[in-house]
């Protein structure tokens, strides 16, 4: 699942986590289209939120290559 689409499902506004990040909402949004990278205390911030527990979530939601 994205995590736009996650952050979606768990009724969280997109400005609301880029404000819990620290982030403007145009930093965020280029941060979740792949324009720029999250930093490591990003992700772990978005998981505490979101509750990603799963290794296996937290590499397909962060880590997973676009494919072509």
């Amino acid at each position: 699942m994205a995590l736009k689409e996650l952050i979606g499902k768990k009724g969280l506004k997109m400005k609301y986590v880029a404000e819990y990040l620290g982030l403007s909402a145009y930093g965020f949004q280029l941060k979740v289209e792949n324009k720029q990278e999250f930093k490591t205390s990003e992700v772990s911030a978005l998981c505490e939120l979101l509750q990603i527990d799963s290794l296996s979530e937290k590499e397909k939601i962060f880590f997973a290559q676009k494919m072509i």
